[in-house]
């Protein structure tokens, strides 16, 4: 038979024996998927920033008086308190659990396996449902007892502004951080990009040392979050129990070492060579 125009320049394009390339419909189904996945995790990202910084920044002045507060001992004696304390653990655990079992090696090489390259989508639609859940049913203790508080002036005015000028700090710095960490390949986006285009996978073209930076850093925002679920002018019970989990959480889930800060300080001099180096125009 005769082939075609175009089937010969395929041929003469890939060679008489290899593989045509992949179909395009298929592929194109996933987009919607990893966009899907990518939105939820956007907008479940600035509920986050609602639940850890709006809420307890500006919610500090409608809080119960201490004539109300119970104390120490007689708070965790209190069986309400208790079972909403309870409620909020089993929450965090929730989310932990979700997070760090589906970060294990079987796991993803399983969900790989099943969903292709949808595994990191996946991984990240779970990880917005289940801080969705955690915020959605958090329960607030205001008749419990404070680790502090500002109470009078000039406290009540100066610690709050301070605060929610390190939480501003915080986010800012969070959110260029994942953008300097290739925030659509962070969210599932890049990979499936990749996979459309025929490119294969975004890790494979990256360098060994910086692999292994991706192996060790599991959570490249441990300072700044620590500072904001931290930094709040009132830090009752229930931010106490948010406080202290992420905190070990976060702590447990850092592990750098000196090659890897070697490289992260390489790379910083990289850029900031490229930003000061002159332009075109500035050297006319």
């Amino acid at each position: 038979m005769c082939k075609t125009f175009g089937e010969l320049n395929k041929m003469k394009e890939y060679g008489p024996s290899s593989p045509p390339p992949p179909a395009m419909a298929p592929a194109l189904l996933l987009v919607p998927a990893a966009l899907a996945s990518f939105f939820l995790a956007f907008a479940t990202g600035v509920e986050f920033v609602c639940f850890t910084s709006l809420k307890p920044l500006l919610g500090a002045s409608t809080n119960l008086g201490p004539d109300i507060r119970q104390d120490w001992l007689t708070a965790l004696q209190n069986p309400d308190i208790l079972a909403v304390l309870a409620q909020d653990l089993g929450l965090v655990l929730l989310f932990v659990g979700q997070h760090s079992l589906m970060a294990a090696e079987p796991v993803k090489t399983w969900m790989a396996q099943h969903f292709g390259v949808l595994q990191r989508s996946l991984y990240v639609a779970c990880t917005a449902l289940a801080l969705q859940v955690m915020m959605r049913y958090w329960e607030p203790v205001p008749e419990g007892p404070v680790l502090w508080e500002a109470q009078s002036e000039p406290w009540v005015t100066w610690v709050p502004l301070l605060c929610f000028v390190l939480h501003i700090i915080a986010w800012l710095l969070i959110f260029s951080i994942l953008l300097v960490f290739d925030y659509p390949e962070l969210m599932g986006l890049k990979q499936v990009y990749y996979h459309v285009l025929g490119l294969g996978e975004p890790l494979a073209l990256k360098s060994p040392r910086a692999l292994r930076l991706f192996e060790h850093l599991r959570h490249p925002v441990c300072v700044e979050l620590l500072t904001v679920l931290w930094a709040v002018p009132r830090l009752g019970l229930d931010r106490i129990l948010l406080a202290v989990l992420f905190t070990l959480y976060l702590g447990l889930a850092h592990g750098l070492d000196q090659q890897d800060l070697r490289y992260l300080r390489a790379q910083l001099q990289k850029k900031l060579q490229l930003l000061a180096a002159p332009h075109d125009g500035d050297a006319e």
